[in-house]
């Protein structure tokens, strides 16, 4: 199967939409060949701004273009999503401004940069913002309809990418808000987002041989949030778990718990990051280390 980085097809979705709307403007924070934005810079450099490192003063820039008609795109790596965080907030978020975020390196798959660079908790932070959308998508084929929708999307908009290559799925029906069924199952149910979709569903395969049908349900949207869908998965299998590459606290598994709050389940568990920092390490083997492999996964849920 074709692998390929999110981060890179976010960069590849920026230089599509320039071409079809001159309004589209990208800022970066000096980290345009990491987060995948020199496409963009290359083919427009009259709408490219080369910000420094100074992520703040780009997001209040990016705020100003904003109120003149364009529709900027702010990139950056996700951990430095609190240190221009109180921008986003009060320059962007407040006033509801026609700014997009699109931050990468998520998650422990960043790598060797360790845990000062390994964001966890910025799905947290961008959900509690009022006015903000967030996307969390799952492969390359989910980052450009992401990136299509923000662009539609008149205000706030956070788009989570990674740096690991991971398999790129058939595209899905893409609907703001509305998660999809990638597996349907009735023994067992697994909610997930981001690039841990292709662990959850190595996860299922090896549920399978030991006689359990694990439904396997991805949310590119995190915020506005797929409840209805999410408490019909829980009342069909009854046993929930909830997959991610982010801290158990504030994300995915949040979203979930408070869908499901009052409904009577036979098990629910949130499997992700749990509430420490990350470490430097090969991302195959930080998968393992927080119990994120589909191996692990499958064995959580026999567990």
């Amino acid at each position: 199967m074709e692998k390929k980085a999110v981060r890179v097809a976010y960069g590849e979705a920026l230089v599509k939409l320039g071409e079809k709307n001159d309004k589209v403007v990208v800022l970066d924070a000096d980290l345009a060949a990491a987060t995948m934005t020199n496409g963009f810079k290359k083919a427009f450099p009259d709408r490219f701004v080369d910000c420094g490192i100074a992520e703040a003063n780009m997001v209040d820039m990016a705020a100003g273009m904003s109120t003149m008609g364009l529709t900027p795109f702010c990139s950056t790596f996700a951990v430095f999503a609190g240190r221009n965080y109180d921008m986003i907030r009060n320059g962007v978020c407040y006033p509801n401004f026609n700014v997009k975020f699109g931050f990468s390196h998520a998650g422990i798959t960043l790598g060797e940069d360790g845990g000062s660079h390994q964001a966890i908790e910025d799905i947290a932070l961008m959900r509690v913002l009022p006015n903000m959308t967030v996307f969390v998508p799952s492969d390359a084929n989910e980052c450009y309809q992401c990136v299509e929708a923000a662009a539609e999307i008149n205000g706030p908009v956070y788009i989570r990418t990674a740096r690991l290559p991971s398999p790129v799925y058939d595209p899905r029906p893409f609907t703001v808000g509305k998660g999809n069924v990638i597996r349907d199952g009735k023994d067992v149910v697994l909610f997930t987002c981001g690039i841990m979709l292709e662990h959850c569903l190595e996860a299922a395969e090896l549920l399978k041989e030991q006689g359990i049908d694990a439904a396997v349900v991805s949310f590119h949207t995190l915020k506005p949030f797929d409840e209805e869908l999410t408490r019909s998965y829980a009342e069909k299998c009854g046993k929930v778990f909830t997959v991610e590459e982010h801290s158990i606290i504030g994300g995915l598994g949040d979203a979930v718990a408070s869908a499901l709050c009052g409904m009577k389940l036979d098990r629910f568990e949130k499997i992700g990051i749990n509430d420490v920092f990350g470490q430097s390490g090969k991302p195959a083997a930080l998968l393992e280390e927080y119990g994120l492999t589909g191996k692990q996964i499958a064995q959580r849920v026999l567990g």
